[in-house]
């Protein structure tokens, strides 16, 4: 048996849901997962369906579906469960949440590819090739930005990327590689944002007595940490952290909300909602 997954959005109305599962019947398959969402606000419907069925082309598998997808329109993604993701990583300085990454993927925790990883500094690279992972060196100035970033998507294209994690990337994207990669780069930060903006946000929160930090993964838009919220966790503290602690309590929160997104999107749990992502868990 050969196991798939497939994803619907289209506008809600009556059958959705019979004209698919009519469709996974012509194709002999049996559901081993089944979720569905009906959005009040946008008048949307989303399913996620994990099935096997005994047809191995995944052509011939959609064009079962098809009568349901032209019935109802929208959009349909269907994935063979073998072929896995393929993740570009980016790191600069900052290494929890990349060895955070890199251990879950050679644990198999993880079912993506890593093709790459690309840093705008040389420090990590001696860790990611001891990983077998290729490392690329892509320094980025203010006056060598849209080269930087030209040479970037240059690597996604060649190494076929389906998705890219920013894991404590230090650099912001241009609005238009942004446009190019749209619910394609899932981002994390400290969720003190933007509370606590700029240098040494630990050292602000704790200024502030704050008794709640935590972390938000989020995909990449042109607006600066706006993007639609994937995930997020708290770890409550209080009057007695010292500003090293907080830090260091930040590091595995950001460490765990991130693993938890690509985990989430490289499994087609997610679904976008204009600017919110519905999470099948």
């Amino acid at each position: 048996m050969h196991r798939f997954v497939m994803t619907v959005h289209c506008a809600d109305r009556p059958g959705i849901v019979h004209a698919f599962a009519a469709g996974l019947l012509d194709a002999a398959a049996n559901i081993l997962e089944n979720a569905q969402f009906c959005d009040g606000l946008t008048g949307s419907f989303c399913l996620r369906t994990r099935f096997e069925t005994p047809i191995a082309d995944s052509d011939v598998v959609r064009s079962h579906l098809q009568p349901a997808l032209d019935r109802f329109g929208g959009e349909l993604m269907l994935r063979a469960e073998e072929v896995r993701p393929r993740a570009l990583i980016m790191v600069s300085k900052f290494d929890h949440c990349l060895v955070d990454l890199l251990y879950r993927w050679s644990a198999g925790e993880l079912a993506i590819d890593i093709p790459v990883v690309v840093s705008n500094h040389p420090d990590l690279a001696g860790l990611i090739e001891r990983h077998g992972i290729p490392f690329v060196h892509l320094p980025v100035t203010s006056a060598t930005k849209a080269a930087q970033e030209a040479q970037l998507f240059a690597l996604i294209e060649s190494h076929r990327i389906d998705f890219v994690v920013l894991a404590r990337y230090m650099q912001i994207l241009s609005s238009n590689l942004c446009a190019q990669l749209p619910g394609r780069v899932i981002n994390i930060h400290h969720s003190f944002l933007p509370g606590f903006k700029g240098a040494k946000p630990y050292q602000q929160a704790y200024e502030r007595g704050v008794k709640l930090i935590g972390a938000t993964a989020h995909y990449v838009t042109a607006d600066l940490d706006e993007g639609p919220i994937i995930e997020q966790d708290v770890i409550r503290v209080n009057h007695a952290f010292e500003p090293d602690d907080l830090v260091v309590l930040g590091r595995d929160v950001e460490r765990q909300v991130l693993a938890r997104a690509v985990k989430y999107h490289a499994e087609n749990r997610l679904l976008r909602l204009g600017h919110r992502v519905v999470v099948f868990h």
